[in-house]
């Protein structure tokens, strides 16, 4: 009954797309109304094949599932925007129930790009901090609980990371939408393949989960460029101190959402990260 008055809150949705991965597909629907300039940025990228072959880095279980970011790192993505975008809170849509989709970011506001996540559990501490615009339908939910039973290494990064092979728009809310020729994607798998290869100097604008970083470049020039990531329990995130504020979503990459924190204490990710 609970379960059934927490769906019937929630607005009416429009345009679906299926996430096809290498857990099963994952059919969702979206929010334009509620959530425009999210919906549009997501389906944009997703027309573009901005997310194809790319992988969820992050995963925290009983959370969130993490993706978006090309590189695979979970420091980069862009946004159809030439920057990062605004939030986009809504009072209908609330982190209560596994499931949704959401925009992960850099733990501050107005700082999404591409990065998103699905929840897998009721994630209350991440109301208000990230932007809901869309929710698992049907039975392809269980195949996104698959990705609680896979092994997580450091930061939070699956040892067999899921694969997001491809975004298939069944149905787009937003017609006028015309698809760019981009290349912007697969460049940031070479760049960042080629930084990996020969141990480059990590670039501090794009650093996740997170991490505090202080540098001669302003936040502005470096805040898109991470995600969402958090921890869940009051511990010390990587790379940095103690939680400094309390029910915060946690480190995360350029749009990760934190992991869920006790109310007791207090604690960024690419963005926070659930």
């Amino acid at each position: 009954h609970r379960m059934s008055t927490i769906y019937i809150t929630e607005p009416v949705t429009k345009g679906r797309v299926v996430i096809h991965t290498s857990l099963g597909p994952i059919d969702i629907e979206l929010w334009p109304r509620e959530a425009p300039k999210a919906v549009r940025n997501f389906v944009q990228l997703s027309l573009e094949g901005y997310y194809d072959d790319s992988v969820f880095h992050r995963l925290v279980k009983d959370f969130v599932l993490q993706g978006g970011d090309p590189s695979g790192t979970g420091q980069g993505g862009e946004s159809i925007y030439d920057g990062p975008f605004m939030d986009e809170i809504h009072s209908r849509l609330r982190f209560n129930h596994r499931g949704l989709l959401a925009m992960a970011n850099l733990n501050e506001p107005n700082t999404n790009t591409s990065q998103f996540f699905l929840t897998l559990g009721a994630t209350p501490e991440l109301q208000n901090k990230n932007t809901i615009f869309g929710k698992v339908v049907g039975d392809t939910i269980y195949n996104l609980l698959k990705a609680n039973s896979l092994e997580v290494g450091e930061e939070e990064r699956p040892i067999y990371p899921v694969k997001l092979l491809r975004i298939e728009v069944q149905s787009n809310p937003f017609e006028d939408i015309v698809p760019r020729n981009r290349k912007v994607a697969t460049e940031d798998k070479k760049e960042a393949s080629s930084k990996k290869a020969t141990g480059g100097k990590k670039d501090v604008r794009l650093l996740s989960f997170g991490e505090e970083v202080e540098d001669e470049e302003s936040p502005q020039e470096y805040k898109g460029m991470q995600a969402f990531k958090g921890k869940r329990k009051p511990t010390k995130t990587p790379g940095s101190g103690e939680r400094a504020d309390e029910g915060v979503p946690g480190d995360a990459p350029l749009t990760t959402p934190p992991a869920p924190t006790s109310t007791s204490t207090p604690a960024p990710a690419p963005a926070s990260t659930p």
